[in-house]
């Protein structure tokens, strides 16, 4: 066992973002059925090696939605640069889709009752996200790519509402994304 100050091994790491991955792919596509012994059989490792870095699955859900949220910050942030701000925005969106889709499938696999620890983690990445893509919001509404009076709330819950009425299936994503590009092309300002 490694002690407290200690780093984790570089195998222990490579271990645990193979585990968040498989995880993303398996859970988020499995539905009810998925199991943690699928997502350790995807990720080549044991089911002990998983319960060594994840001993619940909310905290394994919990490690897939925080990396996809910081992932999308991050890209909120490298797109800050990108001219025009619209394609930036039109661009960081996509990407968000794939996040509803995720969470989506996670959602459904997990059935899971917050904690407050967890309630405080998304309540924090959820602060930072909006942070990030409101800064593209009102860079897009200042070049004037955008109406004025829409909000990073108006963007986000319309991602949402999409991405969240439309049943799963195999059209699911191109659906989405063909709905929020109208809406985004409905943000120009004329």
């Amino acid at each position: 066992m490694e002690s407290a100050g200690r780093k984790p091994r570089s195998d222990a790491t490579r271990n645990r973002e193979r585990l968040i991955e498989a995880a993303k792919t398996v859970l988020a596509g499995g539905g009810p059925g998925a199991s943690l012994e699928a997502v350790a059989r995807e990720a080549d490792v044991g089911i002990g090696t998983l319960y060594r870095h994840f001993p619940t699955r909310e905290a394994l859900f919990q490690a897939v939605y925080r990396r996809e949220v910081e992932q999308l910050i991050e890209l909120a942030n490298a797109l800050e640069v990108q001219s025009p701000v619209l394609e930036a925005l039109r661009n960081w969106v996509h990407a968000l889709v794939d996040l509803v889709e995720t969470k989506r499938g996670l959602l459904g696999t997990l059935s899971l009752v917050p904690t407050e620890g967890s309630k405080a983690m998304y309540a924090e990445l959820s602060g930072r996200m909006q942070e990030a893509v409101g800064r593209l919001v009102t860079q897009a509404v200042k070049t004037g790519e955008i109406r004025s009076d829409i909000t990073v709330d108006d963007l986000l819950s319309t991602v949402y509402a999409v991405g969240y009425a439309r049943a799963p299936g195999p059209e699911w994503k191109a659906h989405v994304l063909r709905l929020v590009d109208i809406f985004l092309d409905g943000m120009k300002a004329t």
